[in-house]
This record gives structure tokens, C-alpha cells and sequence, in this order.
């Protein structure tokens, strides 16, 4: 037996199992309220389909958005299936779990981050709040942060005085 443990490679492996465990419970379930989800996913990974103009915009990263308009999410062991509206088409996606890169439940403030194979030598890194740490971040994932301190403001807005001699006539 070999004493050497990939302890990388296994949290990686954990934290995936994290997604498909979410995902499954929204296939039987669906989503409720407000809450939606961010995925990014390796377009080049193996076993990764998407359509070629999907595949041209996003050639080596994607993000995509389980909200309000997806379909068949189906879920095996090793990939999940859904169908998802780009500019009025409803459109395929099969993304293997190793794929992923992030997951974002922003209406939790929970998120978390995987290296994958390229970078198999560092560990995976939990994200419990993604503003937290600096990461790069795709469009779609900073406003998703930005909808989280909305959120936050919200709760915590106090009375402000507004000057409003800017706003009158003269």
C-alpha cells in the first residue's frame, strides 16, 4: 500500500461531490425563492459539450447561471446535464464534476473554488465568503458579489442626509 495521499486530489474530489450533492437535491426539488447559482467549468476539459458558438465565446472558461429558465437538469455520477436559454435557444450542456472550477450560491454568501488538473499540484480552495479573497473573477461572478453587498446593505442601511441644493432650480 502506498503511504503517499493526494490529499489535493481528494479535497478537490470532496469538494465536487459538494456540487453533485446540490445539484441532485435541485433536480428532485427545484429551486426555491430567490436563490440561483453560479458554475464555472473548463470548456476544454474532456467530456465537456457545449455548442460551437458557446465553445467559440468561451474557449477555455464558462459560467453559467441555474435560475429561473433551465431544463432536464440530470445528474450522474461523474457529470451533469442541463439545458439553458442562450439569446432564445434552449441549448444542451453536459459538464463533467471535474470540470468545474467554481460554485457560487450567492444568496448564502457560499462559494468554493477548484484548481483542477492543470494546476493538480496546489490545493483546492473553500471559498466561505468569495469577497473575501482576492480571485479572478468573471463578470458574471463579481455581480454576483455585488448582489451579495446589495444584499447586505439592505440590512444594514441606516438614515443618510441627502443635500439637496444640487437638485434645485436657481
Amino acid at each position: 500500500m502506498n503511504s503517499d495521499m493526494d490529499y489535493d486530489r481528494l479535497y478537490e474530489d470532496t469538494l465536487r461531490q459538494l456540487v453533485q450533492t446540490v445539484l441532485t437535491q435541485i433536480a428532485k426539488e427545484g429551486l426555491l425563492g430567490g436563490r440561483h447559482f453560479y458554475i464555472s467549468f473548463r470548456t476544454t476539459h474532456a467530456g465537456v459539450n457545449i455548442p460551437d458558438s458557446l465553445r467559440t465565446r468561451y474557449p477555455d472558461e464558462m459560467t453559467i447561471v441555474l435560475q429561473n429558465q433551465f431544463w432536464d437538469l440530470n445528474i450522474t455520477d461523474s457529470l451533469f446535464e442541463v439545458t439553458l436559454s442562450f439569446n432564445n435557444l434552449q441549448e444542451k450542456l453536459i459538464v463533467p464534476f471535474a470540470a468545474i472550477t467554481s460554485f457560487v450560491d450567492p444568496s448564502v454568501r457560499f462559494g468554493l473554488q477548484c484548481r483542477g488538473d492543470k494546476e493538480s499540484e496546489s490545493a483546492a480552495t473553500p471559498l466561505q465568503d468569495a469577497s473575501s479573497r482576492p480571485q479572478p473573477a468573471t463578470a458574471i461572478q463579481k455581480k454576483a458579489a455585488t448582489e451579495t453587498a446589495a444584499d447586505q446593505t439592505k440590512d444594514d442601511t441606516t438614515a443618510e442626509v441627502i443635500p439637496l441644493d444640487s437638485f434645485r432650480k436657481k
